[in-house]
């Protein structure tokens, strides 16, 4: 899962392994398709890390530096609209 090195970050600081997965999903986010279905799977991954807090989540893009979406990473965002 992309987002396994990031789990355990609980709101620090995010490691290179952690920044390099978010990076590999801004590659994969070209279109508004592609963008809704990156931000629905970040969804769905986090209900597997429960410790993964939605703040942490929201800042990871601007931790690692890159700017990945228009609407922040969030377990409550509805992508679909």
């Amino acid at each position: 899962m992309l987002l396994w090195h990031c789990a355990l970050m609980q709101g620090g600081e995010p490691g290179a392994a952690c920044c390099s997965r978010v990076k590999s999903m801004k590659g994969m986010a070209q279109t508004t398709t592609d963008k809704k279905a990156v931000c629905n799977c970040v969804k769905e991954a986090t209900n597997w890390y429960a410790s993964l807090k939605d703040d942490a989540l929201k800042a990871l893009p601007s931790k690692c530096g890159v700017t990945l979406l228009d609407t922040p990473i969030s377990k409550i965002v509805n992508y679909d609209v």
